[in-house]
């Protein structure tokens, strides 16, 4: 895309749910799911996985767009927040190669038109429009002052990439020494952008593999980074939005709300979601039949007894789902993980048993065999030697590259 900054203009924040439609919006342009981080609920208030929280700061993140276009919005989020989260002032800025900022490209983030806004608690809330030529893959930073004391934040665990925290006091727009940097993503969502040749949003839907983990950060090497190269390479000007939460399960809470429980949040209030994939559930076997049941890298978390059957049901939910507002559906059976601290014969059995259901029973619009990609092929139950990151369960760059490079591209391709 024609890299082009024009000035800010001011729109209602009401966010986009429109169900799929290329050829009423091709040719006039859509919005779409640029980039996202599933949020999920605070998991504990020391340790390391102590939720953060922030006073009279000011926090910048810097977030990759898959698809550009002409405007955009940021939708932030309180969705787990124990009181009204108040933002003072904030703004985003395009960054170039080097990781600098880009002359003329800094917009304030208004909301109805003033410079603040005060989210209430479990609520989503958008920015106004801003009117700024992006490219595929831009990177920004989005920079907002926090007041008030946030208590513990509706956050992403992880999020790869580094969030700075100035010192004290309102440093929007200002350079700053930061007193403390984390990689997880604290109050943002969505960016949402409009383009004018988008063909929709592909969700990819699961939990540390698709999130990420055992990549590097800062590189943009998760497999649905690969995937978005890859559609714009090929002409496909797909938005991937990448709505994995490490830990997450498809039955039961714990590591963010369940796939089930947080599915209309994390996909459905996405603009013009088109495709979505789904690869997730190592999480729920591996915690009722291995030898950890009910912990997570030292974390206890409720695990009840499942079986096959559940697991099938919860994926047909998520189909019925989906097809109802006219999404198609791709699942891929549940990767390969002996040799991993929670693996079993009994998980296995069952990780057999609903790879069989989603190969043959014909539910699913397609099939992605993410879980061959990371297989070693002469023992296709363990993952391939370099292709994980030392723990028989977490891609490396290596592994997530060739799960990115595994699905097939026609899948997307518009009837």
């Amino acid at each position: 895309m024609r890299m082009r900054i024009t000035g800010l203009a001011f729109a209602g924040a009401a966010l986009a749910m429109a169900a799929p439609a290329f050829a009423d919006h091709h040719e006039e342009g859509m919005w779409v799911g640029s980039w996202t981080a599933s949020p999920h609920a605070p998991l504990s208030t020391d340790g390391p996985f102590a939720a953060a929280s922030y006073e009279n700061v000011t926090i910048s993140q810097i977030v990759r767009l898959s698809e550009g276009g002409t405007k955009l919005r940021v939708r932030f989020t309180n969705r787990y927040g124990p009181a009204p989260l108040a933002i003072g002032e904030a703004r985003i800025v395009l960054l170039d190669a080097n990781g600098n900022d880009l002359p003329g490209s800094s917009r304030p983030l208004t909301f109805g038109g003033e410079a603040g806004a005060v989210i209430p608690r479990g609520a989503p809330f958008a920015s106004d429009v801003v009117e700024l030529d992006t490219e595929d893959f831009q990177k920004a930073r989005i920079e907002f002052y926090l007041p008030n004391d946030t208590g513990p934040c509706t956050c992403h665990l992880t999020g790869l990439d580094t969030l700075a925290v100035s010192p004290p006091g309102n440093h929007v727009g200002e350079a700053f020494e930061p007193v403390e940097t984390a990689q997880h993503r604290a109050f943002l969502h969505t960016v949402e952008v409009f383009s004018d040749d988008a063909m929709g949003t592909i969700v990819a839907f699961g939990d540390s593999i698709t999130d990420g983990v055992g990549s590097t950060a800062g590189e943009d090497r998760r497999w649905p980074d690969v995937l978005a190269e890859r559609l714009e390479a090929a002409g496909m000007e797909y938005a991937v939005a990448n709505a994995g939460i490490s830990g997450n399960r498809v039955l039961s809470p714990g590591m963010g709300e369940s796939a089930l429980s947080r599915f209309d949040e994390d996909v459905l209030s996405l603009p013009n979601v088109t495709h979505m994939i789904i690869f997730e559930g190592v999480n729920d076997i591996g915690n009722a039949f291995g030898p950890q049941q009910g912990g997570v890298g030292g974390l206890t978390i409720d695990q009840p007894q499942i079986d096959a059957a559940q697991m099938i049901a919860g994926y047909r939910q998520l189909i019925a789902r989906a097809h109802e507002k006219g999404i198609k559906v791709y699942g891929s059976p549940i990767g390969p993980y002996k040799g991993a601290s929670y693996w079993s014969e009994e998980g296995e059995a069952v990780r057999q048993e609903i790879t069989d259901w989603m190969l043959n029973s014909g539910e699913f619009d397609g099939i992605v065999r993410i879980d061959l990609a990371f297989a070693e092929p002469d023992d296709p139950s363990t993952m391939r030697d370099g292709y994980h990151m030392g723990d028989f369960l977490h891609g490396s760059d290596a592994g997530l590259r060739a799960v990115g490079e595994s699905i097939p591209l026609e899948l997307f391709q518009p009837e």
